[in-house]
């Protein structure tokens, strides 16, 4: 070979050589530059609330004999213990790491585990500088973590998580040269985005984006707060990043953007299998950011991204009643789906049971009278429910009017419940720690206390209605509440002592089945204490007599319209969440509304209640049971 051609040959070489390290420093510049702080939710106790995983260095759970390496063909080949970086760099499609612990079941396992592998490494993220032949003049800058479990909806062991900062540079040594134009971090299947420079985007020391991840699912926000999802896209569900928080600085590890150099620097980078425990569905480990279209696409990718993640309002008018619900509700499915995963047997047959049982008391009772009769009559269980849904339609101007005449209490609620929780000093109690949860409790006590009184006072405006109607008399909304407010002393004392008395038994936990046969027992009191003008003690009383011969009727009646006016609002604010993209300002608000005017049907319930039960005291219990229902009285 003649000198010249190998004197090329090498120039080539070295000047190859000399842009791949100059690429490789740039891209350790950009990683240190743009390192991101995380703001994890702080967990004040061991396996107590908030966030006790911190993104780690992948080397703690390599050569680790609590570790395993599992094949493809079940759940339980095991392969080898303590896997290296380079046995996963083999590829081993659809293998999976396994740790120890039952993903479905978790305990305090994985975090006890997880904080003994992690004590001698530091907080760590990966970073990884990638191009897109579709787009040459971007440059897109991924930051991934590793979290050792998904402590969420979907539980499983191990959990990737990344953020992407999106540079017009087509190499990392011009990137540089330029700042950022967006930032996307991952929440679930899809990501949201903020602008360079954007107010939602937070930023220390110029150039270090601010990362808060939910506790437990680990998806990616840009601000604080309760987060809800309604897609997959979104996670279905409630994403949790509201403080106390405690700061990271993870150190950041460059993974190169050349592969060859990627797999010898990481060769873990190359694994194409799972990083947990093997399950079904949505419970399986996840597969590595090698696996990941962002990975190849990552300008692909930042096209799909969000504008913004859906919070909810801390406050308002009408409360959060919906969102809560929605909150609730995703978790209580969450739980049974994990049920049925995991013993789908017993559940379905109970289920099974349950809806069988309620199909044959629905068809045990009477639920159409025959004629229009007077309010002070023996009705079977269906038939009041049937009467009190006739008088609601036959007057709604009047039942309605009711129960928005009453809406001004949430807007009391939702004042003391923002001073309570956001006042800096409050009677020695601190705004932090265990006092914040103290303020938090006590705020909610305050709303739940007056939200019944409202309730119980709206029953009593709809049981003046009701009695005025079956007299022959007219009655507006302002005729109700005017006689309402005659007993309102007797009323209010014996609504105080009954929502005092149960909510102290109902917070004590084990006297749970007290305070719900008290419930019982004082269901008639607002029409007792309203239409017998009884003082307030002597109403309680009063009420436990009529229900005593008619506890399991008057109870299920009254707890049944109850729960509905309850549940109502905030299940068609769930649905307009998930369905109709509402804002959750509107979907609070619409709860609300629909809660005001299904508070005056349990009012109209109740009163059928009470003077079936008082016509049953005043009939001779001596006398057998006709054929027909007995007159009225």
């Amino acid at each position: 070979m003649r000198p010249r051609v190998v004197a090329a040959a090498i120039a080539y070489l070295l000047a190859v050589s000399f842009a791949s390290v100059a690429r490789a420093q740039a891209e350790e510049e950009l990683a240190e530059r743009y390192a991101p702080v995380v703001r994890l939710v702080e967990q004040e106790e061991e396996c107590g609330p908030g966030e006790p995983y911190e993104p780690i260095d992948i080397d703690a759970i390599l050569d680790e004999d609590t570790v395993s390496l599992r094949g493809p063909w079940k759940s339980n080949d095991l392969v080898t213990i303590a896997p290296s970086a380079d046995e996963l760099g083999r590829g081993l499609y659809e293998y999976n790491l396994d740790f120890p612990g039952n993903a479905l079941d978790p305990g305090c396992d994985y975090e006890r585990w997880a904080r003994r592998v992690t004590e001698e490494t530091e907080p760590t993220v990966y970073a990884h500088a990638a191009t897109e032949a579709a787009s040459p003049d971007r440059l897109a800058l991924q930051y991934w973590f590793y979290y050792p479990y998904n402590d969420w909806n979907n539980l499983h062991e191990g959990d990737w998580e990344m953020i992407q900062l999106v540079f017009a540079a087509a190499t990392p040594e011009a990137a540089l040269g330029t700042e950022p134009l967006e930032v996307g971090y991952s929440q679930h299947e899809g990501g949201e985005k903020a602008e360079w420079g954007d107010d939602k985007l937070e930023v220390v020391d110029g150039t270090h984006p601010v990362v808060y991840p939910a506790a437990g699912s680990h998806a990616n926000f840009f601000t604080e707060g309760l987060h809800l999802g309604r897609s997959a896209e979104q996670g279905v569900g409630c994403d949790d990043t509201t403080g106390p928080h405690v700061g990271l600085q993870p150190v950041a590890q460059s993974i190169p953007s050349d592969p060859v150099a990627a797999r010898s620097a990481f060769p873990w980078i190359a694994f194409e299998g799972r990083w947990g425990e093997r399950q079904r569905a949505f419970y399986n480990g996840p597969t590595g950011p090698n696996l990941k279209t962002q990975w190849t696409k990552p300008i692909t990718w930042s096209e799909d991204w969000r504008d913004r993640s859906y919070a909810v309002p801390a406050g308002g008018a009408f409360g959060t009643d919906a969102t809560d619900f929605f909150c609730d509700a995703v978790e209580a499915g969450s739980n049974l789906v994990l049920r049925l995963v995991e013993s789908p047997g017993p559940l379905l047959a109970a289920l099974g049971v349950l809806v069988v049982l309620s199909i044959y008391l629905l068809t045990r009772t009477t639920w159409r009278p025959a004629t229009p009769l007077r309010v002070a009559r023996r009705r079977s269980w269906g038939q009041v429910l049937t009467a009190s849904w006739r008088m609601y339609l036959a007057r709604p101007r009047l039942f309605v009017g009711l129960g928005l005449l009453a809406t001004p209490v949430t807007f009391v609620v939702a004042a003391l419940q923002s001073v309570l929780i956001r006042a800096t000093s409050l009677v020695g109690i601190s705004p932090d720690g265990e006092g914040g949860g103290v303020r938090v409790a006590l705020a909610v006590g305050i709303g739940t206390v007056l939200t019944l009184l409202a309730l119980g006072f709206v029953q009593a405006a709809s049981a003046r209605a009701i009695a005025e109607i079956d007299a022959g008399r007219s009655v507006s909304v302002l005729d109700a509440y005017r006689m309402a407010l005659d007993s309102v002393r007797p009323l209010l004392g014996a609504l105080i002592i009954a929502v005092a008395v149960v909510t102290v038994l109902w917070w004590s936990f084990f006297l749970i089945p007290i305070a719900i046969w008290l419930v019982v027992r004082w269901a008639l009191l607002v029409p007792v204490a309203e239409l017998e003008e009884q003082s307030a003690l002597a109403a309680l009383r009063r009420s436990a007599a009529l229900v005593r011969r008619e506890w399991l009727k008057a109870g299920t009646l009254v707890a049944a319209t109850g729960f509905l006016a309850v549940v109502l609002g905030p299940l068609l604010g769930a649905l307009l969440i998930l369905f109709a993209d509402a804002p959750f300002e509107l979907v609070n608000i619409v709860a609300g509304l629909v809660y005001a005017v299904a508070m005056p049907f349990v009012g109209i319930t109740t009163t059928y209640v009470y003077y079936d039960t008082l016509v049953r005291e005043r009939l001779d219990e001596t006398v057998p049971t006709p054929a027909e229902l007995p007159s009225e009285i």
